[in-house]
């Protein structure tokens, strides 16, 4: 009778995996087919399962941050290669790249100062709005999440898988650091609880994601929200956002989309003036 009761205090699917592998082992039990389908990662990798691995990939970061109640975020893009200042990362570059990494070097400060602010904003509501989220690697991401842990708040981490840059930097909060296989999945997650993006300088990482932020906000697919481009030397020479609008190919409302701003306070500035803090 007890044994019965321990069995029943199980979930239908613990209890299932745990029968499974009490089974007599036999040819039928050990072939791939008798393996329970949701157990089995080599049915699970069948490429006409990967509708499936999305919607996983979209669910379980979605469950968990709902569980823990988290609202809001504050998403922060930037940079894998900008190194903290004062920390040589520029092994085998040349003395003009490096001397431009260590310039770009003081947005890493400007990133985990900013998380300081959202972060301290966030723990008012308990860790449940302005949360700060970043790719969860190194450089500007890693900035961000080292600015919420100095003030004791949780961040959250969007890693994906790669070839490099993709071990999760030490300072993302355990419970709230996620893995991903699809891109745009992960984009998505970035979105879907953002209430404002700081751009900092980076790669094709980074415009990628600042401009599909644009793009969804300029299209009503995403709410308006304050977008803040940090480093407006960085961002004009490398983006005539001018020109597109002078071509046509955008509208001349569409610079409003976003703000040049070159330090944390005045970032913040912005966020606090646009939801009243």
């Amino acid at each position: 009778m007890a044994k019965n009761k321990r069995i029943s205090r199980l979930k239908p699917v613990e209890a299932d995996l745990r029968d499974a592998t009490l089974a007599p082992s036999t040819p039928q039990t050990e072939a791939p087919a008798y393996r329970l389908a949701f157990a089995d990662q080599e049915f699970m990798k069948h490429e006409a399962l990967r509708p499936v691995r999305l919607q996983l990939e979209l669910l379980k970061p979605e469950m968990v941050l709902s569980e823990a109640g988290v609202a809001s975020t504050v998403v922060l893009f930037g940079g894998a290669r900008i190194p903290e200042p004062g920390k040589e990362a520029w092994a085998g570059k040349t003395p003009e790249i490096r001397a431009r990494l260590e310039a770009n070097s003081r947005y890493y400060e400007e990133a985990r100062e900013f998380a300081r602010i959202a972060s301290r904003e966030s723990l008012k509501s308990g860790g449940k709005e302005f949360v700060v989220c970043t790719g969860g690697g190194p450089g500007v991401m890693e900035a961000g999440n080292r600015g919420a842990e100095d003030v004791g708040a949780a961040s959250i981490g969007l890693n994906i898988v790669l070839p490099h840059e993709q071990a999760p930097n030490p300072y993302v909060s355990p419970q709230f650091c996620f893995n991903f296989h699809y891109f745009a999945v992960r984009k998505m997650h970035f979105l879907m609880r953002a209430k404002a993006v700081a751009a900092f300088p980076g790669g094709f990482g980074t415009m990628d994601e600042l401009f599909e932020a644009l793009t969804l906000i300029q299209t009503g697919r995403a709410a308006p929200m304050p977008v803040l481009l940090f480093g407006e030397s960085f961002w004009r020479r490398m983006v005539n956002f001018e020109a597109l609008a002078e071509e046509g190919v955008i509208s001349p409302e569409d610079l409003k989309l976003f703000s040049f701003v070159d330090d944390a306070a005045s970032g913040w500035e912005i966020v606090r003036d646009w939801y009243k803090l």
